[in-house]
């Protein structure tokens, strides 16, 4: 690792499943007093994800999609993931901070600490803060503002709502391979690996794919006809912040809320090589939170419901389509941006 210069969850257990663990290291070193900050945490990821579909009304599955799809022969591509790398990481205070990979579209980070710890990434348009494991375990945060300045700082709680800076790497210039790279690779809402069932679920659903409009196709449809809206679980977690859905729990339990949905989505559409963003925001006429998701093929798909073009942002929202949360969904058509992963 590389000695830099001295210079903000609920989290739900799923029994059913195992998150695929990230190479991580343990340092620690003896914290060298950085001045008391009151860290106001904002609502960046303590969004209310879970009203979508707190009183779930839907009439059920639309069906199976039929439509037609076009584009390219689809062969897919190599796995990429999101590797944490301690070797080549900054450490501060027994905090790693992990930039090697910013051309990739990500940045991680790892610390130990008996207090509830932060990762904030920041760039010149947004401030995300992410909940950081206290145990050593690594994340992985997509740099979804693309190109531009970043300052990545970890952050450890003293009480209430007041953090200490514990690490920090400023004025980190990020230029992407390409737009697509924070969503093309596992990150910490949407965490797969070459082993975990929503890869082995989107590898066998797609083996006789002819074009990224057959895969894309595919996958929501097994999501739609086989994910259920959790209504309990939307009501226990009603008041809950910082929640982390994981993909293969969601195919385990085969129910979830909007965030579940989003999150799975991306992880199979992903694992096949297909850009696909998880956004967050509100839908009319309610404003009520809500998670969905935005693709980009090569290709086109058509349907009753679906109009993807080809390179382009479509959006695409599995939980609206399974019938679950459809009164909070509003009519599918007014939905307006306010994070994205």
């Amino acid at each position: 690792m590389r000695k830099a210069d001295t210079a903000p969850g609920v989290r739900r257990q799923h029994a059913k499943a195992t998150r695929p663990v990230l190479q991580h290291a343990r340092s620690r070193v003896a914290r060298a007093g950085a001045a008391l900050l009151s860290f106001i945490l904002f609502a960046t990821l303590a969004f209310a994800l879970v009203a979508c579909g707190e009183t779930a009304n839907g009439s059920g599955p639309l069906g199976p999609s039929e439509g037609t799809t076009s584009g390219p022969a689809f062969q897919r591509p190599d796995l990429v993931l999101s590797p944490f790398d301690p070797e080549a990481a900054i450490e501060q205070n027994g905090a790693l901070i992990d930039i090697s990979h910013v051309q990739e579209g990500y940045v991680a980070a790892s610390a130990t600490s008996p207090s509830r710890l932060k990762f904030q990434v920041a760039s010149d348009t947004y401030e995300y803060n992410y909940d950081l494991p206290s145990d050593g375990t690594p994340i992985s945060c997509p740099l979804t503002a693309g190109d531009g300045t970043y300052t990545f700082t970890v952050w450890e709680n003293t009480s209430g709502n007041r953090y200490v800076e514990l690490a920090s790497v400023a004025d980190t210039q990020v230029t992407l391979a390409d737009e697509f790279q924070p969503f093309i690779r596992p990150s910490i809402y949407c965490d797969y690996n070459a082993e975990s069932a929503s890869t082995k679920l989107a590898n066998d659903l797609c083996a006789d794919a002819q074009n990224q409009g057959d895969v894309v196709r595919a996958v929501y449809d097994w999501i739609v006809n086989n994910v259920a809206y959790d209504e309990p679980k939307a009501i226990e977690l009603a008041d809950a912040t910082g929640y982390i859905p994981f993909p293969d729990a969601t195919i385990s339990d085969q129910d979830g809320i909007c965030f579940d949905y989003a999150s799975l989505a991306a992880a199979m559409l992903r694992s096949q090589g297909i850009p696909c963003k998880i956004v967050t925001g509100t839908v009319s006429p309610d404003n009520i939170y809500h998670a969905w998701n935005m693709v980009y093929i090569d290709g086109t798909w058509v349907d009753t419901y679906i109009d993807i073009e080809s390179n382009t942002w479509t959006r695409i929202d599995t939980t609206f389509a399974a019938g679950g949360g459809s009164t909070y969904a509003g009519d599918g058509t007014n939905y307006t941006d306010r994070y994205t992963y």
